[in-house]
């Protein structure tokens, strides 16, 4: 359940964060209903912004809510969940990405799938989640090849790459993969017209998207002697800063040429959420392109001087992985804990409803799209 747009509930207010537990809840029930129970483990947070999109062109009036039963997550409470075709393709596209992953970690031998009992059990899990995700698109009229083929695409790419490439050929799969993807949600929705603006924020964000996981994870590829793109092609931080800035202002210029009915959540997760997932992995709270050591390469023009690093901790196989994230959804720590460490990754990550330092914003973001100032923003969307 893992993702860039991670917002802290205080910060989305009462009501953004109903609708955010509502999608979220939506599209973990979504993959057991249409998959089976198992198939809830690629619950992520960027595939529920599909989710979002949808409901935003279309408003919640019109029986795309239920009343879901008690749920471990919720505390055993009952909640109202997102339901229709929007959970529906955020489902299928889950488990075909997820599906992709798992493949591409049985191909490096990662950890445990290295053994080949293992590896077999991973290649089966995979083929019946790509086969899984292929019907869930094809019931809601998406075409899940244009995804596979950016998986198959992406393999080659990086064989390819090397110093003086340019670090934009490699996130173009998965700026096609999202662009698509996102540009459905308005045929789901029925307003064709919307298409296009969604199928460039889609573009953009899949780019932001393969961008931050880049900055993240290079110094522990750098230890583990594993494929960066940015150590690949050579390219300083402080070009993919500049390249995240772009790819967050040309979102919010698209965002407005969307038709919305209520465009409240999409607007706070895809105009000010993801500025903040931008600055979290840059380690900086400020504009890569007027911080004051924009021109210097290397980290520490985006924060203070790096620190010791501890020794990383091994991820873990595809199997303990599962394991670990049954008992993070049976604890409630995925949603209730201040911290958290990530099952497959073990990476730090904070629980969606953790309480934080940030102050209680009730601002309503939402309620005020065109030139709000409640956020502390310029995007003027």
């Amino acid at each position: 359940m893992f993702g860039i747009v991670r917002p802290c509930g205080h910060r989305l207010g009462e009501r953004l964060k109903a609708e955010w537990m509502a999608h979220l809840c939506g599209l973990c029930l979504a993959l057991r209903g249409d998959h089976g129970q198992f198939a809830r483990v690629v619950t992520n947070y960027d595939g529920l912004l599909i989710s979002v999109l949808t409901d935003a062109q279309v408003g919640t009036a019109t029986g795309r809510r239920r009343t879901a039963g008690p749920c471990p997550l919720r505390g055993m409470r009952t909640a109202s969940v997102a339901q229709g075709e929007g959970a529906r393709l955020a489902a299928a596209v889950s488990l075909v990405l997820a599906s992709a992953k798992v493949r591409d970690h049985v191909a490096d031998g990662d950890g445990l799938l290295a053994r080949r009992p293992v590896a077999v059990a991973a290649r089966r899990v995979a083929r019946s989640w790509g086969r899984a995700g292929e019907r869930g698109g094809a019931a809601v009229g998406f075409d899940t090849a244009v995804l596979v083929d950016a998986v198959d695409r992406q393999v080659g790419l990086e064989a390819l790459a090397g110093p003086g490439t340019s670090l934009l050929t490699v996130t173009e799969p998965t700026e096609t993969a999202t662009a698509a993807a996102f540009a459905h949600t308005a045929v789901l929705a029925g307003r064709p017209g919307n298409a296009v603006p969604l199928a460039e924020a889609g573009r953009l964000f899949g780019r932001l998207a393969h961008l931050l996981d880049a900055v993240e994870d290079q110094a522990a590829d750098a230890r583990a002697g594993a494929w960066n793109p940015l150590t690949a092609t050579g390219t300083p931080l402080t070009e993919a800063r500049r390249l995240a800035d772009d790819a967050l202002h040309g979102i919010r210029l698209a965002l407005k040429d969307v038709e919305f009915v209520d465009r409240g959540l999409a607007h706070l997760l895809l105009a000010h959420e993801l500025e903040r997932s931008v600055d979290r992995a840059f380690g900086t709270t400020s504009c890569g392109h007027t911080h004051p050591g924009a021109a210097q390469e290397g980290r520490a023009a985006f924060g203070p001087p790096p620190q010791m690093p501890a020794p990383p901790k091994q991820p873990r196989g595809l199997l303990a992985g599962c394991a670990v994230a049954i008992g993070l959804f049976c604890t409630c720590q995925v949603c209730c804990a201040d911290e958290f460490e990530g099952p497959w990754s073990r990476k730090k990550h904070e629980g969606c409803c953790s309480n934080c330092d940030c102050g209680n914003c009730d601002c309503g973001c939402g309620d005020c799209c065109d030139g709000c100032d409640c956020c502390g923003c310029d995007c003027s969307c």
